[in-house]
Protein backbone atom coordinates (compact mmCIF):
# COMPACT_ATOMS: atom_id res chain seq x y z
CA UNK A 1 0.00 0.00 0.00
CA UNK A 2 1.38 3.37 -1.03
CA UNK A 3 0.52 6.27 1.28
CA UNK A 4 0.22 9.75 -0.28
CA UNK A 5 3.13 11.94 0.79
CA UNK A 6 2.18 15.29 2.32
CA UNK A 7 3.94 18.20 4.00
CA UNK A 8 1.04 18.82 6.36
CA UNK A 9 -0.16 16.99 9.46
CA UNK A 10 -3.88 16.40 9.36
CA UNK A 11 -6.23 15.54 12.14
CA UNK A 12 -6.44 12.03 10.67
CA UNK A 13 -2.69 11.45 10.98
CA UNK A 14 -3.34 10.25 14.52
CA UNK A 15 -6.21 7.91 15.34
CA UNK A 16 -7.79 7.49 11.90
CA UNK A 17 -4.50 6.72 10.13
CA UNK A 18 -3.41 4.33 12.86
CA UNK A 19 -6.70 2.49 12.56
CA UNK A 20 -6.37 2.27 8.76
CA UNK A 21 -2.90 0.80 9.08
CA UNK A 22 -4.14 -1.85 11.49
CA UNK A 23 -7.03 -2.80 9.22
CA UNK A 24 -4.93 -3.01 6.04
CA UNK A 25 -1.75 -4.37 7.51
CA UNK A 26 0.26 -1.51 5.97
CA UNK A 27 3.24 0.09 7.65
CA UNK A 28 3.61 3.82 8.14
CA UNK A 29 6.07 4.83 5.41
CA UNK A 30 5.46 8.57 5.61
CA UNK A 31 6.57 10.31 8.82
CA UNK A 32 4.27 12.81 10.46
CA UNK A 33 4.97 16.38 9.36
CA UNK A 34 7.10 18.49 11.67
CA UNK A 35 8.22 22.06 11.20
CA UNK A 36 11.61 23.27 12.35
CA UNK A 37 12.12 27.03 12.04
CA UNK A 38 15.50 28.54 11.17
CA UNK A 39 17.99 28.78 14.01
CA UNK A 40 17.43 31.98 15.96
CA UNK A 41 19.77 33.71 18.38
CA UNK A 42 17.94 33.45 21.70
CA UNK A 43 18.75 36.92 22.98
CA UNK A 44 17.37 40.45 22.77
CA UNK A 45 18.43 42.63 19.89
CA UNK A 46 21.07 45.23 20.79
CA UNK A 47 19.71 48.12 22.85
CA UNK A 48 20.32 50.73 20.17
CA UNK A 49 18.47 48.68 17.56
CA UNK A 50 15.56 48.09 19.94
CA UNK A 51 15.39 51.80 20.76
CA UNK A 52 15.20 52.68 17.07
CA UNK A 53 12.52 50.05 16.47
CA UNK A 54 10.45 51.28 19.41
CA UNK A 55 10.70 54.88 18.25
CA UNK A 56 9.41 53.87 14.82
CA UNK A 57 6.44 52.00 16.32
CA UNK A 58 5.53 54.91 18.60
CA UNK A 59 5.71 57.31 15.63
CA UNK A 60 3.31 55.11 13.64
CA UNK A 61 0.97 54.81 16.62
CA UNK A 62 0.69 58.58 16.83
CA UNK A 63 0.30 58.98 13.09
CA UNK A 64 -2.48 56.36 12.89
CA UNK A 65 -4.38 57.38 16.01
CA UNK A 66 -3.51 54.08 17.71
CA UNK A 67 -3.14 53.86 21.46
CA UNK A 68 -1.41 50.49 21.33
CA UNK A 69 0.63 48.16 19.15
CA UNK A 70 2.18 44.71 19.31
CA UNK A 71 5.36 43.98 17.41
CA UNK A 72 7.72 41.08 16.79
CA UNK A 73 11.09 41.30 15.04
CA UNK A 74 13.19 38.17 14.62
CA UNK A 75 16.74 38.53 13.27
CA UNK A 76 18.17 34.99 13.28
CA UNK A 77 21.81 36.09 13.39
CA UNK A 78 21.37 38.85 15.97
CA UNK A 79 18.39 38.51 18.31
CA UNK A 80 14.72 39.31 18.68
CA UNK A 81 12.33 41.95 19.99
CA UNK A 82 8.75 41.06 20.91
CA UNK A 83 6.76 43.70 22.75
CA UNK A 84 3.44 45.33 23.46
CA UNK A 85 3.46 49.13 23.45
CA UNK A 86 0.96 51.71 24.65
CA UNK A 87 -2.44 51.09 26.17
CA UNK A 88 -5.86 49.72 25.37
CA UNK A 89 -8.26 52.16 23.75
CA UNK A 90 -11.20 51.39 26.04
CA UNK A 91 -11.92 52.06 29.68
CA UNK A 92 -9.15 51.50 32.16
CA UNK A 93 -6.32 52.11 29.68
CA UNK A 94 -4.56 48.91 30.64
CA UNK A 95 -1.15 48.36 29.11
CA UNK A 96 -0.94 46.41 25.87
CA UNK A 97 1.08 43.23 26.32
CA UNK A 98 2.77 40.99 23.76
CA UNK A 99 0.59 37.97 24.59
CA UNK A 100 -2.65 39.67 23.50
CA UNK A 101 -4.59 38.35 20.52
CA UNK A 102 -5.78 40.45 17.58
CA UNK A 103 -7.18 40.19 14.05
CA UNK A 104 -4.53 39.50 11.41
CA UNK A 105 -6.53 41.04 8.55
CA UNK A 106 -5.25 40.21 5.04
CA UNK A 107 -2.56 37.85 6.29
CA UNK A 108 -5.54 35.45 6.25
CA UNK A 109 -5.21 35.39 2.45
CA UNK A 110 -1.93 33.53 2.77
CA UNK A 111 -3.63 30.84 4.85
CA UNK A 112 -6.48 30.48 2.37
CA UNK A 113 -3.95 29.89 -0.40
CA UNK A 114 -2.08 27.44 1.85
CA UNK A 115 -5.29 25.41 1.95
CA UNK A 116 -5.71 25.62 -1.82
CA UNK A 117 -2.18 24.42 -2.50
CA UNK A 118 -2.41 21.76 0.19
CA UNK A 119 -5.58 20.33 -1.32
CA UNK A 120 -4.10 20.53 -4.83
CA UNK A 121 -0.87 18.81 -3.78
CA UNK A 122 -2.97 16.02 -2.27
CA UNK A 123 -5.00 15.65 -5.47
CA UNK A 124 -8.21 16.86 -3.84
CA UNK A 125 -8.77 19.91 -6.01
CA UNK A 126 -7.43 21.37 -9.26
CA UNK A 127 -5.70 24.73 -9.26
CA UNK A 128 -6.99 25.49 -12.74
CA UNK A 129 -10.59 24.47 -12.00
CA UNK A 130 -13.04 27.23 -12.94
CA UNK A 131 -14.69 29.00 -10.01
CA UNK A 132 -18.06 27.97 -11.44
CA UNK A 133 -17.23 24.29 -10.79
CA UNK A 134 -17.48 24.85 -7.06
CA UNK A 135 -19.48 28.08 -6.57
CA UNK A 136 -22.94 28.59 -8.04
CA UNK A 137 -24.38 31.98 -8.88
CA UNK A 138 -21.19 33.30 -10.52
CA UNK A 139 -21.69 32.16 -14.10
CA UNK A 140 -19.84 35.18 -15.46
CA UNK A 141 -16.63 33.89 -13.81
CA UNK A 142 -16.35 30.86 -16.10
CA UNK A 143 -12.89 31.96 -17.29
CA UNK A 144 -11.61 32.59 -13.75
CA UNK A 145 -9.80 29.71 -12.01
CA UNK A 146 -9.23 28.98 -8.34
CA UNK A 147 -5.57 29.87 -8.89
CA UNK A 148 -6.66 33.26 -10.26
CA UNK A 149 -8.54 33.90 -7.02
CA UNK A 150 -5.40 33.05 -5.01
CA UNK A 151 -3.05 35.04 -7.23
CA UNK A 152 -5.29 38.12 -7.41
CA UNK A 153 -5.69 37.77 -11.18
CA UNK A 154 -9.46 37.29 -11.32
CA UNK A 155 -10.14 40.86 -12.44
CA UNK A 156 -12.83 41.13 -9.75
CA UNK A 157 -13.11 44.41 -7.88
CA UNK A 158 -12.86 44.65 -4.08
CA UNK A 159 -15.99 44.84 -1.92
CA UNK A 160 -14.33 47.00 0.73
CA UNK A 161 -15.31 50.45 -0.51
CA UNK A 162 -19.01 49.59 -0.36
CA UNK A 163 -19.03 47.26 2.65
CA UNK A 164 -16.87 49.38 4.96
CA UNK A 165 -19.71 51.58 6.19
CA UNK A 166 -21.75 48.51 7.12
CA UNK A 167 -18.83 46.91 8.95
CA UNK A 168 -18.34 49.97 11.15
CA UNK A 169 -22.05 50.57 11.86
CA UNK A 170 -23.07 46.95 12.37
CA UNK A 171 -19.95 44.98 13.36
CA UNK A 172 -22.07 42.16 14.83
CA UNK A 173 -23.75 41.38 11.50
CA UNK A 174 -23.05 37.92 10.11
CA UNK A 175 -22.34 37.98 6.39
CA UNK A 176 -22.78 35.19 3.87
CA UNK A 177 -19.51 35.09 1.86
CA UNK A 178 -21.24 35.34 -1.51
CA UNK A 179 -23.39 38.25 -0.32
CA UNK A 180 -20.33 40.19 0.79
CA UNK A 181 -18.40 39.29 -2.35
CA UNK A 182 -21.29 40.53 -4.49
CA UNK A 183 -20.28 44.14 -3.80
CA UNK A 184 -17.06 43.46 -5.69
CA UNK A 185 -18.65 41.22 -8.30
CA UNK A 186 -21.05 44.00 -9.23
CA UNK A 187 -18.24 46.37 -10.24
CA UNK A 188 -16.26 46.73 -13.42
CA UNK A 189 -13.87 43.85 -14.20
CA UNK A 190 -10.19 43.93 -15.04
CA UNK A 191 -8.22 41.52 -17.21
CA UNK A 192 -8.11 37.86 -16.15
CA UNK A 193 -4.86 35.88 -15.67
CA UNK A 194 -2.48 38.70 -16.63
CA UNK A 195 -2.74 41.54 -14.07
CA UNK A 196 -2.93 41.74 -10.28
CA UNK A 197 -5.93 43.44 -8.71
CA UNK A 198 -6.42 43.70 -4.96
CA UNK A 199 -9.76 42.00 -4.30
CA UNK A 200 -11.16 40.83 -0.99
CA UNK A 201 -14.07 39.40 -2.98
CA UNK A 202 -11.70 36.98 -4.70
CA UNK A 203 -10.51 35.45 -1.41
CA UNK A 204 -14.08 35.23 -0.10
CA UNK A 205 -15.01 33.25 -3.22
CA UNK A 206 -11.92 31.07 -2.87
CA UNK A 207 -12.84 30.18 0.71
CA UNK A 208 -16.36 29.34 -0.37
CA UNK A 209 -15.05 27.13 -3.21
CA UNK A 210 -12.71 25.27 -0.84
CA UNK A 211 -15.55 24.65 1.58
CA UNK A 212 -17.81 23.24 -1.12
CA UNK A 213 -15.07 21.11 -2.67
CA UNK A 214 -14.08 19.56 0.66
CA UNK A 215 -17.37 19.45 2.54
CA UNK A 216 -15.59 21.12 5.48
CA UNK A 217 -15.82 24.60 6.95
CA UNK A 218 -13.13 27.17 6.23
CA UNK A 219 -12.23 27.11 9.92
CA UNK A 220 -11.69 23.36 9.78
CA UNK A 221 -9.61 23.63 6.62
CA UNK A 222 -7.32 26.31 8.05
CA UNK A 223 -6.84 24.22 11.16
CA UNK A 224 -6.12 21.08 9.14
CA UNK A 225 -3.75 22.57 6.58
CA UNK A 226 -2.15 25.43 8.51
CA UNK A 227 -2.52 25.82 12.25
CA UNK A 228 -2.29 22.17 13.33
CA UNK A 229 0.80 21.33 11.22
CA UNK A 230 2.61 24.46 12.38
CA UNK A 231 1.41 24.12 15.99
CA UNK A 232 -0.18 27.56 15.98
CA UNK A 233 -2.23 27.03 19.11
CA UNK A 234 -3.39 30.65 19.35
CA UNK A 235 -4.48 31.05 15.71
CA UNK A 236 -7.91 30.29 14.23
CA UNK A 237 -10.71 31.46 11.99
CA UNK A 238 -13.42 32.09 14.60
CA UNK A 239 -17.08 31.17 14.26
CA UNK A 240 -19.12 33.97 12.65
CA UNK A 241 -20.94 34.89 15.86
CA UNK A 242 -19.73 38.29 17.07
CA UNK A 243 -16.90 37.99 19.60
CA UNK A 244 -13.64 39.57 20.70
CA UNK A 245 -10.39 38.06 19.35
CA UNK A 246 -9.27 34.88 21.08
CA UNK A 247 -7.48 33.64 23.05
CA UNK A 248 -7.78 36.03 25.99
CA UNK A 249 -6.52 38.58 26.65
CA UNK A 250 -7.34 40.48 23.46
CA UNK A 251 -5.95 43.81 22.36
CA UNK A 252 -8.84 46.23 22.02
CA UNK A 253 -9.44 47.53 18.51
CA UNK A 254 -10.90 50.88 17.55
CA UNK A 255 -11.63 53.35 14.78
CA UNK A 256 -11.94 57.14 14.74
CA UNK A 257 -15.10 59.13 14.08
CA UNK A 258 -15.03 61.85 11.47
CA UNK A 259 -14.42 65.35 12.80
CA UNK A 260 -16.38 68.44 11.88
CA UNK A 261 -14.62 70.21 9.06
CA UNK A 262 -12.88 67.04 7.86
CA UNK A 263 -10.34 64.59 9.12
CA UNK A 264 -10.76 62.47 12.24
CA UNK A 265 -11.51 63.11 15.89
CA UNK A 266 -8.35 61.53 17.25
CA UNK A 267 -9.40 62.10 20.87
CA UNK A 268 -12.54 59.93 20.65
CA UNK A 269 -11.72 56.40 19.41
CA UNK A 270 -14.70 54.06 19.10
CA UNK A 271 -14.24 50.53 20.45
CA UNK A 272 -14.92 47.85 17.83
CA UNK A 273 -13.07 44.93 19.44
CA UNK A 274 -16.16 42.73 19.28
CA UNK A 275 -17.27 41.91 15.74
CA UNK A 276 -18.16 39.04 13.42
CA UNK A 277 -15.34 37.16 11.73
CA UNK A 278 -17.62 36.88 8.67
CA UNK A 279 -16.61 40.48 7.89
CA UNK A 280 -13.30 39.00 6.75
CA UNK A 281 -13.94 35.25 6.44
CA UNK A 282 -11.16 33.72 4.29
CA UNK A 283 -9.92 37.13 3.21
CA UNK A 284 -9.19 38.69 6.61
CA UNK A 285 -11.05 36.89 9.41
CA UNK A 286 -8.33 35.00 11.30
CA UNK A 287 -7.20 35.94 14.82
CA UNK A 288 -3.76 35.23 16.29
CA UNK A 289 -0.97 36.40 18.58
CA UNK A 290 2.32 38.01 17.57
CA UNK A 291 4.45 34.92 18.25
CA UNK A 292 2.10 32.69 16.28
CA UNK A 293 1.95 35.23 13.47
CA UNK A 294 5.73 35.47 13.26
CA UNK A 295 6.11 31.69 13.22
CA UNK A 296 3.41 31.41 10.57
CA UNK A 297 4.70 33.99 8.09
CA UNK A 298 8.24 32.66 8.45
CA UNK A 299 7.03 29.15 7.61
CA UNK A 300 4.75 30.04 4.72
CA UNK A 301 7.35 32.33 3.12
CA UNK A 302 9.66 29.30 3.04
CA UNK A 303 6.84 27.08 1.69
CA UNK A 304 7.34 24.78 4.66
CA UNK A 305 3.85 23.29 4.26
CA UNK A 306 4.66 21.84 0.82
CA UNK A 307 7.07 19.15 -0.31
CA UNK A 308 10.41 20.53 -1.42
CA UNK A 309 10.29 21.32 -5.13
CA UNK A 310 6.51 21.00 -5.34
CA UNK A 311 5.04 22.36 -8.58
CA UNK A 312 3.81 24.82 -9.52
CA UNK A 313 6.03 27.10 -7.45
CA UNK A 314 3.63 29.31 -5.52
CA UNK A 315 5.69 32.49 -5.62
CA UNK A 316 7.50 31.76 -8.88
CA UNK A 317 5.75 34.14 -11.27
CA UNK A 318 4.81 37.35 -9.44
CA UNK A 319 3.15 40.31 -11.12
CA UNK A 320 3.60 44.03 -10.41
CA UNK A 321 1.50 45.15 -7.43
CA UNK A 322 0.27 48.00 -9.60
CA UNK A 323 1.35 49.97 -12.65
CA UNK A 324 2.88 52.60 -10.35
CA UNK A 325 4.58 50.21 -7.93
CA UNK A 326 8.39 49.97 -7.78
CA UNK A 327 9.87 46.92 -9.46
CA UNK A 328 10.56 45.25 -6.11
CA UNK A 329 6.90 45.32 -5.04
CA UNK A 330 5.01 42.36 -6.54
CA UNK A 331 2.14 39.99 -5.82
CA UNK A 332 1.17 36.34 -6.27
CA UNK A 333 0.09 33.28 -4.31
CA UNK A 334 -1.96 35.31 -1.83
CA UNK A 335 1.21 37.18 -0.89
CA UNK A 336 2.91 40.48 -1.49
CA UNK A 337 6.61 40.32 -2.33
CA UNK A 338 8.63 43.23 -0.94
CA UNK A 339 12.19 42.86 -2.13
CA UNK A 340 13.18 39.40 -0.90
CA UNK A 341 10.49 39.37 1.79
CA UNK A 342 7.16 37.58 1.42
CA UNK A 343 4.05 38.40 3.43
CA UNK A 344 0.84 40.41 3.58
CA UNK A 345 -0.72 43.45 5.18
CA UNK A 346 -4.21 44.83 5.57
CA UNK A 347 -6.92 46.10 7.90
CA UNK A 348 -10.19 44.99 9.42
CA UNK A 349 -12.38 47.07 11.74
CA UNK A 350 -10.22 47.87 14.75
CA UNK A 351 -6.86 46.58 13.56
CA UNK A 352 -4.16 47.09 10.93
CA UNK A 353 -1.67 44.22 10.64
CA UNK A 354 1.40 43.35 8.57
CA UNK A 355 3.76 40.36 8.56
CA UNK A 356 6.74 39.67 6.27
CA UNK A 357 9.62 37.20 6.21
CA UNK A 358 12.70 36.54 4.08
CA UNK A 359 12.61 32.83 3.13
CA UNK A 360 16.37 32.52 2.71
CA UNK A 361 17.36 33.78 6.15
CA UNK A 362 14.18 33.56 8.25
CA UNK A 363 14.37 37.30 8.98
CA UNK A 364 10.83 38.19 10.06
CA UNK A 365 8.79 41.24 11.06
CA UNK A 366 5.18 41.33 12.29
CA UNK A 367 3.17 44.22 13.71
CA UNK A 368 -0.40 45.20 14.53
CA UNK A 369 -1.89 48.60 15.42
CA UNK A 370 -5.12 48.93 17.41
CA UNK A 371 -6.80 51.53 15.18
CA UNK A 372 -7.94 50.87 11.62
CA UNK A 373 -8.86 54.37 10.43
CA UNK A 374 -5.61 54.88 8.51
CA UNK A 375 -6.32 51.73 6.50
CA UNK A 376 -3.62 49.22 5.65
CA UNK A 377 -0.87 51.64 4.68
CA UNK A 378 0.38 52.42 8.21
CA UNK A 379 0.93 48.78 9.11
CA UNK A 380 2.61 48.11 5.77
CA UNK A 381 4.95 51.09 5.92
CA UNK A 382 5.75 50.44 9.57
CA UNK A 383 6.64 46.80 8.89
CA UNK A 384 8.93 47.84 6.06
CA UNK A 385 10.54 50.53 8.21
CA UNK A 386 11.12 48.02 11.00
CA UNK A 387 12.58 45.56 8.50
CA UNK A 388 15.00 48.18 7.19
CA UNK A 389 16.13 49.02 10.73
CA UNK A 390 16.48 45.43 11.91
CA UNK A 391 18.22 44.22 8.74
CA UNK A 392 21.28 46.18 9.84
CA UNK A 393 21.45 44.56 13.29
CA UNK A 394 24.99 43.30 13.94
CA UNK A 395 25.70 39.59 14.26
CA UNK A 396 25.78 38.23 17.79
CA UNK A 397 28.93 36.66 19.15
CA UNK A 398 29.74 33.52 17.19
CA UNK A 399 27.28 34.36 14.41
CA UNK A 400 27.77 35.66 10.89
CA UNK A 401 25.39 38.12 9.27
CA UNK A 402 24.24 36.91 5.83
CA UNK A 403 24.32 38.92 2.66
CA UNK A 404 20.92 40.46 3.16
CA UNK A 405 19.54 43.84 2.20
CA UNK A 406 16.33 45.61 1.27
CA UNK A 407 15.62 47.96 -1.66
CA UNK A 408 14.47 50.81 0.59
CA UNK A 409 15.55 52.65 3.72
CA UNK A 410 14.03 53.13 7.15
CA UNK A 411 14.16 56.88 6.63
CA UNK A 412 12.00 56.63 3.51
CA UNK A 413 9.13 54.89 5.27
CA UNK A 414 9.48 56.97 8.41
CA UNK A 415 8.89 60.01 6.22
CA UNK A 416 6.06 58.27 4.38
CA UNK A 417 4.29 57.54 7.67
CA UNK A 418 4.61 61.21 8.63
CA UNK A 419 3.20 62.28 5.27
CA UNK A 420 0.24 59.87 5.58
CA UNK A 421 -0.52 60.71 9.21
CA UNK A 422 -4.17 61.16 10.12
CA UNK A 423 -3.55 62.28 13.70
CA UNK A 424 0.02 63.58 13.92
CA UNK A 425 0.73 67.26 14.26
CA UNK A 426 1.36 68.99 10.90
CA UNK A 427 4.93 69.23 9.72
CA UNK A 428 6.66 72.48 10.52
Amino acid sequence: MLLRSSRRARALVGGALALALVLTGCSASTPEFTYTPPEQVDAPLPDDVTAELQSAVEHAMTASGSTGAIVGVWVPWSGQWVAGLGTQSGEGSAEVTADMSFRIADVTRLMTCDVLYGMADAGEIELDAPVTKHVSGVADLSEVTLLDLCNGTSGVRSSESIAKRYWLKTPDREWAPLRLASYGLGGSRGPVHTAYRDSDAGYLLLGLALERASGKSAAELIEEYVTAPLELTSTALPAPASAVPAPAPAMQGSYLPRAEGGGYDCAAPIDITKSSSSIGFTDSGVTSTITDLGRYVQATARQALRDEGAEPARFGQPLPRSSKAPSWYQATGGALLVGSMIGQHGWVPGYATAAYSDPATGFTVAVTLNNSSAGNSMAAYLSWQLAAIASKAPAASGQTAPEFGLPFTAEKYGETITDRAICAAPKE
